[in-house]
């Protein structure tokens, strides 16, 4: 297994990072060369079913094990802006269509390094940015045409979410494929249409993983705390990220009591303010409390006077994700919401040595289901986790287009050989660029062939020659090339599209910066080099590990 630490990738990469360092001519013409070498060099051996896993030491002294490209690039710490302009690239992939953060990365790389190479033989570069677009705009039109298998309205898509997830690095992959395919489909629209919304995710650490289950509404991994613990119908929420009790004991404020009696006062009004806090979130129809933080048995007990059903969440993302599908605000202070989230019950549900609190309400828009993933690790669980996460996202564009393309390798290959047929032919700048485009095409299917330990210029040679003859259904296997036909490897066309375009995108502007100037920083108003890009729908870190803290 690969093993790298953040800090001692930034330590030992600084030189090709660090803008002040890069040459302005003579070794490079493009400044963002050194910076792509240095990310695709790290994500490059995670590409592929058969990529390793990443060791990550978090800047919190945590580790983390992963093999997925957008994890490891959010823990990296960047200097160079080519770096992270290429770095919010693959998040912006990997947020959208769900998978391809590492093709994004080495493709862009591969396309920098030939576009030197054009740069070097005299190419301008405002012809090289016209010749580049028009290549992409090739590229992406050639793609529908590369399409043989589509998933049709009424088919189990199974067969269609395997070979997505199956690029993870999780166990029993079937098993898991065929709970997100049921999972998917019993929440489909009778229109046709999907969100993803409606099938949550939740981990329960212990079991294994062929005890996860499928629950109705959504669960949280959480724990009802009084002797409430069903609210069976007409469920009222109020979420709070707070003590559920008084201040916590650790506030500046002290008491100063110069008698007994002043102490029985005090203890009195404590006892008072909490009856108080406590009978407004009743006198507001709030019946079940979720708590981020920790819980004072004396107002629990107060709590379970009123018939108010107490949850101490174990993760602030989970109160967060329940605070958006109720449309509820977090609150701060043990104060009643203006607006308290609505359910149809709340329950809690044990499975095995695990318990879970499910939500179940019948509204659009909101979770139908919950798959609950057991595991013994966290790193196991966080494999599957993102595994399930990348089968549901497949699953939404299949519902938008159902067209699906060669995996392994195929579909670069395949596109590699139309472009240089194409691109030999051609005069001017568009036939370098064409050829350029083809040769980058063709490091995906060799990273393939060099992670699964085969002998790269043989299988590229079968690849070479099996394309030439006309078979474009020919890819990268564990042992050799494979008709991924056959084998049941396929990509989905949307995210392939998404991917060539957020490629396009970074290169054209990242080859027409031929210098790199950076103003001197402050010591005191140095700004946030290792900005994490906001999501644009709440999913959990595969890096982060929240506690509750204490207010």
């Amino acid at each position: 297994k690969a093993s790298v630490s953040p800090q001692a990738l930034h330590a030992s990469t600084t030189p090709m990072l660090s803008p002040s360092q890069l040459p302005r001519s003579g070794m490079h013409l493009l400044g963002s060369v050194p910076a792509a070498q240095t990310l695709a060099r790290v994500i490059r051996p995670c590409y592929g079913p058969h990529g390793r896993q990443k060791l990550l030491v978090t800047a919190g002294g945590s580790t983390v094990f992963t093999g997925y490209a957008a994890a490891i690039l959010r823990a990296l710490e960047l200097e160079h802006p080519a770096a992270r302009l290429l770095r919010e690239a693959a998040h912006a992939q990997a947020e959208g269509p769900g998978d391809g953060a590492a093709f994004v990365v080495l493709l862009a790389e591969a396309l920098l390094r030939q576009a030197e190479h054009l740069l070097r033989a005299g190419l301008p570069r405002s012809q090289l940015r016209q010749a580049y677009a028009a290549a992409t705009a090739e590229t992406l039109a050639l793609l529908p045409s590369l399409s043989i298998r589509s998933l049709g309205p009424l088919e189990d898509p199974f067969w269609a979410l395997y070979s997505v997830m199956n690029t993870h690095a999780a166990p029993q992959m079937d098993f898991l494929a065929k709970l997100v395919a049921h999972a998917c489909w019993a929440t489909k629209e009778l229109d046709g249409s999907f969100h993803r919304e409606r099938v949550g995710v939740c981990t329960l650490r212990g079991g294994r993983l062929e005890d996860s289950c499928l629950l109705p509404g959504l669960a949280l991994s959480a724990s009802p705390r009084g002797q409430v613990t069903t609210v069976l119908s007409g469920a009222r929420v109020a979420l709070f990220a707070c003590t559920f009790g008084p201040a916590s004991p650790q506030a500046p404020a002290t008491a100063r009591l110069s008698s007994p009696e002043d102490l029985t006062k005090f203890r009195k009004g404590n006892e008072q303010l909490i009856d108080e806090q406590v009978a407004q979130l009743a006198n507001a129809c709030i019946n079940v409390a979720v708590v981020w933080g920790d819980v004072d048995e004396k107002t629990l007990a107060q709590a379970d006077n009123y018939g108010i059903m107490v949850i101490q969440a174990r993760a602030r993302r989970d109160v967060v994700y329940l605070s958006g599908v109720l449309d509820t605000p977090l609150m701060p202070y043990l104060l009643p919401p203006l607006q308290p989230g609505k359910c149809q019950r709340v329950y809690e549900q044990e499975l095995g040595e695990g318990l879970a609190v499910v939500f179940e309400w019948e509204s659009s828009g909101t979770p139908a289901l919950t798959l609950v993933l057991r595991g013994a690790t966290a790193e196991g669980l966080q494999s599957a986790e993102q595994a399930v996460y990348h089968g549901i996202d497949a699953y939404s564009q299949l519902c938008q287009d159902p067209r699906l393309l060669p995996g392994a390798g195929a579909t670069e290959m395949a596109l590699a050989k139309i472009l240089s047929e194409k691109g030999s032919r051609l005069e001017g700048p568009h036939g370098p660029a064409l050829l350029a485009f083809a040769q980058a095409l063709r490091s995906l299917p060799e990273t393939l062939a060099e992670n699964a330990g085969l002998l790269v210029s043989e299988v590229m040679a079968e690849l070479s020659c099996a394309h030439q003859a006309g078979n474009f259904l020919v890819g990268v296997g564990a042992e050799g090339t494979i008709n991924v036909a056959e084998g049941e490897v396929w990509d989905t066309l949307v995210a392939k599209a998404q991917g060539l375009r957020a490629v396009a995108d970074v290169v054209l502007q990242l080859v027409s910066v031929d210098e790199i100037v950076v103003a001197k920083r402050s010591p005191a108003n140095q700004q946030d080099l290792n900005p994490v890009p906001k999501k644009a729908r709440e999913r959990p870190s595969p890096l982060k590990k929240s506690t509750p803290r204490k207010t």
